[in-house]
């Protein structure tokens, strides 16, 4: 029997109305800026005395946040170029902490050899903007040459969970993501740190890293946010054309149509694969089923030249 789908049987977050509103454009400065002034990070006065604090150096913002250690500090780490998912992160950081940190850093090391490091979706301005509406306390946005010194050589290897899936397409990203991430941790001390579900084995790599080094610190798990039309929110999304982008929504079909599978008895990984199969336009890297923050049937696919990997909880179903 040919199974129906709808983008709202995938039961995830709604998007945020924030986007509906259109991004906020940042006010004309009154006197001129100089190229130095915007190296280092400049804010104008109006924007110093908004709430938030823009942190480019380590040592700067291990000083700023150590009159508020008496109370709860929430880290999120972002690669930047926000989306409706980031601000979801954002949100619940702020219901939650007394002071909010955002990471703004788009981190070479996670990237490997011919992967679009480069070409990475970057608008800090907007970013600066989004966060600053969401009351975080402070922006860090450091620069590669901050996080990773002449010298660095000190890398976290995870290994197990690191090997799988995404590890064996990008066989040094969870090392990259791995020492960032400590590193992170080590400078801002949260008491919480925020990531998204739709990096379900990222989060578990993160997970375990917590558990096995004695982090003091608690992960907190935020649901996939997706388009109307079922598309999981992806900063590489904006790499897609209308035509891509149609052949892209065969991802959340075929997970939806998994999990129903799975609901009645039968294999997700099969019922899914299937479907992606139908669809000529895409080309499938994996579809697998595997515990991470739950039971999740997760697939990663190649649309054009774009990857995009995305995953749904099985939900009443035990692994």
């Amino acid at each position: 029997m040919e199974r129906a789908w709808k983008p709202a049987a995938l039961n995830e977050a709604p998007r945020s109305p924030v986007t509906s509103r259109g991004p906020t454009r940042l006010r004309m400065n009154k006197r001129p800026v100089s190229a130095s002034e915007l190296e280092q990070g400049y804010e104008s006065d109006k924007q110093k005395s908004a709430g938030m604090k823009v942190v480019r150096a380590k040592d700067e913002l291990r000083s700023a946040l150590e009159p508020r250690r008496g109370g709860h500090i929430g880290l999120v780490p972002t690669m930047g170029a926000f989306h409706d998912g980031h601000l979801a992160l954002l949100r619940a950081a702020r219901e939650d902490c007394d002071t909010v940190v955002c990471s703004l850093f788009v981190n070479p090391s996670q990237f490997g050899q011919g992967e679009d490091l480069e070409r990475y979706p970057r608008n800090e301005a907007r970013d600066l903007e989004l966060a600053r509406a969401k009351g975080v306390d402070f922006l860090f946005a450091p620069s590669p040459e901050e996080m990773y010194p002449r010298g660095f050589e000190t890398w976290v290897e995870p290994e197990r969970l690191a090997l799988e899936l995404e590890g064996v397409i990008r066989p040094t990203h969870f090392r990259g993501v791995a020492t960032i991430c400590l590193k992170l941790f080590n400078i801002v001390r949260p008491n919480t740190a925020y990531f998204g579900a739709k990096d379900a084995q990222q989060l578990a790599v993160i997970e375990r890293l917590v558990r096995d080094l004695d982090l003091e610190l608690e992960i907190r798990v935020v649901e996939t946010v997706r388009d109307d039309d079922g598309l999981a929110l992806s900063s590489r999304n904006a790499y897609l054309s209308p035509t891509e982008r149609r052949i892209a929504l065969a991802l959340p079909r075929a997970l939806a149509l998994g999990a129903e599978a799975a609901r009645d008895g039968d294999d997700p990984v099969v019922v899914a694969r299937a479907a992606l199969d139908e669809e000529p336009g895409l080309k499938t890297q994996y579809v697998a089923s595997a515990d991470y923050a739950g039971p999740r049937l997760l697939a990663a696919v190649q649309v054009g030249k774009t990857r995009l990997i995305d995953n749904i909880l099985l939900k009443g179903t035990s692994k």
